[in-house]
């Protein structure tokens, strides 16, 4: 039987429409061509200029500080919800799943505008508190689905025999459950990581004088800065640093 090539064609295909763009970034980031239009000779100038750029790395430290502690609320909460959610079942449950996977189809626009909006009604000044409390919305959910998909295939019999064997119910949970949690947690946590640090339109409406997190900082230079080419340097290490987290969540996930 003749093998076809379509599926590896299409395969090529696929990778060449993902992966073009950021080939052609990383190239220019040792383009000495300040415009990128051609190639004018290797450099690590850009790479230089960057490492010299302070405010790029304020703002990547601002970033990286609401990304772990908004991944870190939102592996709590989503946990917490995703068992509510698998354990019990009654009318405000399906409501409770109905609400919680609504920001996974909500345009952030629209959840943007409505957190300001609420902020706003509250009295609250918009800043790294407002940022922080806009990532743990919308990161819960994906943390909560992702855990929730671990409990599918949760054989609870475990917590009982654990029970029956002698241990109490937050020893069961704490040595049995927990454990064996632990991965989809951890594979959650390193998505919703990734979400806050890449997001720059729920951001953008509820940040405040001084919080400029590195999307907003990379927008601004996108306007207004002489070294674009620094930017294509900065968005390869953004791309190195995303395909290494991209790797271990999925590790995490078939492990899960």
């Amino acid at each position: 039987m003749r093998r076809s090539r379509l599926p590896a064609l299409l395969a090529w295909g696929v990778v060449l429409f993902l992966f073009a763009p950021l080939v052609v970034l990383v190239v220019n980031s040792f383009n000495a061509s300040r415009f990128g239009g051609t190639w004018e000779g290797f450099t690590w100038g850009w790479y230089e200029k960057l490492w010299a750029a302070d405010e790029v790395w304020a703002s990547l430290w601002l970033t990286l500080r609401i990304a772990v502690s908004a991944a870190l609320a939102a592996m709590v909460l989503g946990t917490l919800a995703a068992y509510v959610l698998h354990r019990f079942r009654s009318w405000l449950q399906n409501v409770h799943q109905v609400l919680i996977t609504l920001p996974l189809v909500m345009p952030d626009i629209l959840m943007g505008m409505s957190l300001l909006a609420l902020f706003v009604l509250s009295g609250v000044e918009t800043g790294l508190l407002t940022i922080w409390i806009a990532h743990v919305t919308f990161c819960l959910s994906f943390v909560t689905m992702v855990v929730l998909g671990r409990l599918q295939d949760f054989d609870f019999t475990l917590l009982d025999a654990a029970q029956d064997l002698g241990a109490t119910r937050a020893q069961a949970v704490r040595k049995v459950l927990l454990p064996l949690l632990l991965p989809g947690v951890l594979a959650g946590g390193l998505l919703a990581f990734t979400l806050s640090v890449d997001d720059y339109v729920i951001t953008f409406f509820v940040s405040g004088p001084g919080t400029t997190t590195l999307p907003l900082r990379v927008a601004s230079m996108m306007r207004t800065s002489r070294t674009l080419p620094v930017i294509n340097a900065l968005s390869t290490l953004l791309i190195a640093s995303t395909f290494v987290i991209a790797a271990v969540s999925s590790r995490l996930q078939r492990r899960a």
